[in-house]
């Protein structure tokens, strides 16, 4: 799960060295909390959320084949 984050937001940022992402598990459910640079952080978000909503979207996919809940925050 949490390299499948790190391998889209790095596909996304011009600065892939910069993204971290950190995983709590509670349960089935698996928090990830996505760090990138200051200056990539509107690529990630997207114009109106659209493209954090797509991360969260296939996330949820990824984790419903694993029988589990994704959780994914975008932190600075």
């Amino acid at each position: 799960m949490k390299q499948t984050l790190v391998d889209i937001a790095r596909a996304i940022v011009d600065d892939p060295e910069a993204v971290s992402v950190s995983e709590k598990v509670s349960g089935d459910t698996h928090v990830l909390e996505l760090s990138v640079a200051k200056d990539d952080m509107g690529k990630v978000i997207g114009r109106q959320g659209k493209i954090a909503k797509c991360i969260r979207v296939v996330m949820r996919a990824a984790a419903a084949k694993q029988n589990k809940r994704v959780i994914v925050d975008i932190v600075q």
